[in-house]
């Protein structure tokens, strides 16, 4: 910008606040050394079988670890010239810090392309950044809808400045490495593209019909991957199913758990705040929705109404598109022409306090679920280098807001220590590792490692009782308890305790006692 043209522009629209605003995205993750995120540890364990599977025999005993074309490899791609340079844990963790940085470049990019200027309203969608997906732990897919944020930044870009050609060479590569990373954002690249593009062709005078038409031509340098996509689900040993339709139930709590991380209260009140911006868009004089963007929420609604819960066994898709949907519709708001530089910096004013006590927010939170990863991780000093090792993970049967986020603590010894680790997810197709301990049976692979009171009614996890008494003895010799639920201690016969802290422990089995044996009453524990 030159001129007066940049004197016009507000505190919120200049370069330096999206760079302020990038940083200030990546603050939670600054002090814990492994993201606290639910399924990362997991991902972690995997990463660590891919790096040193040659250097560590073992690891071949246990998994199978086969490199394949599969639209579900972004870190597993990156951490392969990271991980020499800055060790497998700091490398994680550099690539996680920078997923919410680029949502937050996106989305603000999107705003500035589509409305001319970023709208004080686009300010309400930055703390989308960390949303309940993210949190899980699908660094893939947040990774991949992060780059597809900015990828469509591009795309419009492009098309403003008349680079059509440009756009279609570039995009080419670009929505193959974007699948490669993860499918669901190069699919949620294409929504988008082409929403954009039947606007844009019916702001050229194009009827709706021949609108339709020109958007799927010029959207055609995005299809490559859907040649990638039928390579990958026609393999062989692929597996995952699709499935649970229209589950309107788990649907409307999506739409409430976008912001969910710990304190119920404060996400669903910080939730209602983005519901009330967007209703706002209908009522309020002073604010309209773009017709651009808004064409794209209405299409990415659509796709979350189709969407099962289950793609490719795969779970939580639906709910992986919820909070972005919603930002793509935050963004799509900007106030009209009547509304007074005064209303619009108040606007941005409390756009911008939103977003900051959600960071705070987030970065306390984080910072507590570092202190119990910390204590729980001093497990590992007493489990020796490849030990066979069954790990148990407490667990209750109520979907509690909160989430200890210790799930998957247990890969951790595989990535520390090369230890078993039998949380592993092995479905062929979905990530590179299966695995191949067949004298662990039934505690091979997740969820084995989850055990809760009682047996939970439409849940694999067993109870803490009958995970004990059954687990093959034969097959391991360790087993590490986090946070178990209460237990009679009989069970530890022929355990030897190594390291207590409150509930977890460490045990090293002496395979000379055998198990306890229990009756089917104490096998399977009456709800309390």
């Amino acid at each position: 910008m030159q001129g007066d043209t940049a004197e016009r522009l507000h505190w919120w629209q200049t370069r330096q606040f999206v760079a302020i605003a990038a940083v200030m995205a990546a603050i939670p993750l600054l002090w814990p050394d492994i993201p606290p995120l639910v399924d990362l540890p997991g991902h972690m364990g995997r990463y660590r079988v891919q790096l040193d599977l040659d250097t560590y025999p073992w690891l071949t005993e246990w998994y199978n670890f086969n490199w394949a074309l599969i639209g579900n490899l972004g870190l597993d791609l990156l951490i392969i010239p990271l991980a020499p340079i800055f060790g497998l844990e700091l490398a994680v963790k550099l690539i996680v810090l920078t997923i919410p940085p680029m949502i937050v470049t996106g989305l603000l990019w999107i705003a500035r392309e589509v409305h001319g200027r970023i709208p004080a309203t686009a300010l309400f969608a930055l703390p989308l950044a960390y949303s309940f997906p993210f949190h899980f732990g699908f660094v893939n897919f947040a990774l991949s809808m992060a780059l597809a944020l900015n990828a469509f930044a591009l795309w419009l870009r492009l098309a403003r400045l008349g680079k059509l050609q440009l756009r279609a060479i570039v995009f080419v590569p670009i929505s193959c490495l974007l699948w490669l990373c993860h499918t669901f954002g190069w699919g949620f690249l294409g929504v988008l593209a082409f929403s954009a593009e039947m606007i844009r062709q019916h702001d050229l005078g194009h009827r709706w019909l021949n609108a339709w038409v020109r958007a799927c031509l010029n959207c055609v340098p995005l299809a490559l991957p859907m040649v990638l996509m039928v390579v990958w689900r026609s393999g062989g040993g692929v597996s995952g199913q699709t499935g649970d339709w229209f589950n309107w139930r788990a649907k409307v709590g999506w739409l409430t758990m976008v912001l969910r991380d710990r304190w119920q209260a404060f996400d669903i009140a910080s939730t209602a705040v983005l519901y009330l911006i967007l209703f706002k868009g209908f009522r309020d004089p002073n604010i309209e929705y773009s017709r651009n963007l808004a064409l794209s929420a209405l299409f990415l609604l659509a796709v979350f109404i189709l969407l099962p819960r289950v793609v490719f066994g795969s779970a939580y898709a639906d709910m992986r598109l919820a909070p972005f949907m919603l930002a793509i519709a935050l963004i799509a708001l900007r106030p009209r022409k009547g509304l007074s530089i005064r209303g619009a910096a108040t606007l941005a004013a409390m756009g911008m306090a939103f977003f900051s006590v959600r960071v705070a927010a987030s970065t306390a939170s984080f910072w507590q679920y570092d202190q119990s990863y910390d204590r729980q991780l001093k497990a590992l000093a007493h489990i020796p280098i490849g030990a066979k090792l069954i790990t148990f993970v407490g667990e209750t049967c109520y979907n509690e807001w909160f989430m200890s986020r210790l799930e998957h603590v247990p890969a951790l010894a595989l990535e520390r220590r090369m230890a078993y680790s039998n949380d592993q997810w092995s479905m062929a197709g979905a990530q590179l590792l299966t695995t191949r301990y067949k004298a662990a049976r039934g505690f091979r692979h997740d969820p084995s490692q989850i055990v809760t009171h009682v047996q939970c009614p439409r849940e694999w996890w067993r109870p803490i009782s009958r995970s004990l008494a059954k687990f093959p003895r034969d097959a391991f010799d360790y087993v590490w308890l986090i946070q178990p639920p209460e237990y009679d201690k009989k069970l530890e016969a022929g355990l030897i305790p190594l390291w207590r802290d409150g509930t977890s422990a460490v045990f090293r089995i002496d395979h000379a006692k055998p198990a306890v044996q229990l009756t089917r009453e104490e096998l399977t524990p009456p709800p309390r």
